[in-house]
């Protein structure tokens, strides 16, 4: 059930007011699109930050104003719409979501703001796993698609897999939305997300199919570049140091696909805003004696004030600030984490400095993102 829906419903009211008063480009729009024909631009709203610079990776170029609704830093686990966001909604041409069941509050927002069109599910293709329970000690299934000897091929299992969603049952689908929602986290998931947005995008009537496709050939190959990148660092690293806690189980993709050990997180849920009961904090540092962790990973959008609380029990190092890792929400435009492919190349760099190594200098075609 969705508790916000009410207030949602309140605010369906004064979207209308808003919607008078509104004479440009909604709140959070990228107005930089360049046009490549007369007429009014394409309006797309995207949920995530993520989904949202996958988005304009594809529209680069093209009559597309992308609207994003979360804003860098903010959680989605916790994000409330506003009027503004409920009019862009309304007015939309296309809505880009991230999916497996992130945005609780997109339906009823949705449904407030007279959106009438399609809502596309960016994860319809990715393989969900995870669960909900707290589990201190899980692998990250390492044996799972690792072997990066044989090419992309080897761990970006989920790439080859295919998945028909026309024909999933109620209980499949149920028990597919109880994965963990932080699918974008692994590159291979980014190409199947940001392929499933391009499949949508070519179908609004009079865009240039053809110019999204090319944009999207050239997403995915840096993407490809990224993956193999990143895989080539945690290669070079002893499996048994390949260990991260992190304040909230935001990375299981990450880690799944390269083969790291999730020691534990502080947040007892996937929702970085649940508390961790004091049995659940002394069951991660039990866990990070026993597996010698030297790190404890904060994230952009939270409070570091847990994990250095944990820290001074266990000798582990926190990464905070500039070094805290880039999860729920990318960084401001032009920051290294402003894009997914900077957030990711900043999230790595970090992870591998935490085992005391290294990261090796990051292909130029990342390091223009």
């Amino acid at each position: 059930m969705n508790l916000r829906a009410p207030s949602l419903i309140a605010l369906a009211g004064l979207s209308t007011l808003a919607l008078a008063a509104c004479s440009g480009p909604a709140a959070g729009s990228d107005a930089s699109a360049a046009p490549t024909a007369e007429g009014e631009p394409f309006t797309v709203v995207a949920t995530t930050t993520q989904v949202a610079d996958f988005t304009r990776e594809l529209t680069d170029g093209l009559n597309v104003e992308v609207t994003q609704l979360l804003q860098p830093g903010m959680s989605a686990h916790s994000f409330e719409p506003t009027p503004a966001d409920l009019v862009a909604l309304g007015s939309a041409d296309l809505v880009v979501s991230s999916g497996a069941g992130l945005e609780e509050w997109l339906d009823a927002a949705v449904s407030s703001s007279g959106y009438a069109g399609e809502v596309v599910d960016a994860s319809a293709d990715v393989t969900l796993s995870g669960s909900h329970e707290h589990d201190h000690g899980e692998e990250a299934h390492a044996e799972e698609g690792h072997d990066h000897t044989e090419g992309e091929e080897g761990h970006d299992h989920a790439e080859g897999e295919e998945h028909d969603h026309a024909e999933e049952t109620t209980a499949e689908a149920d028990e597919h939305a109880e994965g963990n929602p932080h699918t974008w986290t692994s590159p291979a998931n980014a190409k199947l997300m940001a392929t499933e947005i391009a499949t949508h995008l070519e179908e609004l009537p009079g865009i240039d199919a053809a110019a999204v496709q090319a944009n999207a050939d050239a997403y995915d190959a840096e993407l490809t570049e990224l993956d193999t990148w990143i895989a080539a660092n945690v290669d070079a690293v002893p499996e048994a140091d390949r260990v991260v806690v992190t304040n909230h189980d935001a990375l299981h993709y990450y880690l799944e696909q390269y083969g790291i050990t999730f020691v534990g997180s502080i947040m007892p849920s996937f929702d970085d805003s649940a508390e961790p009961s004091a049995a659940e904090i002394d069951a991660l540092i039990a866990e990070i004696k026993e597996h010698d962790v030297k790190a404890i990973f904060t994230e952009t959008q939270l409070s570091p004030q847990n994990a250095e609380t944990i820290a001074a029990q266990t000798g582990a190092k926190v990464f905070s600030g500039d070094k805290a890792l880039a999860t729920d929400a990318l960084g401001e435009p032009g920051t290294p984490t402003g894009t997914y492919v900077g957030a990711t190349v900043h999230n790595t760099q970090m992870i591998i400095e935490s085992w005391g190594a290294t990261a090796t200098d990051v292909p130029e075609v990342l390091a223009q993102q």
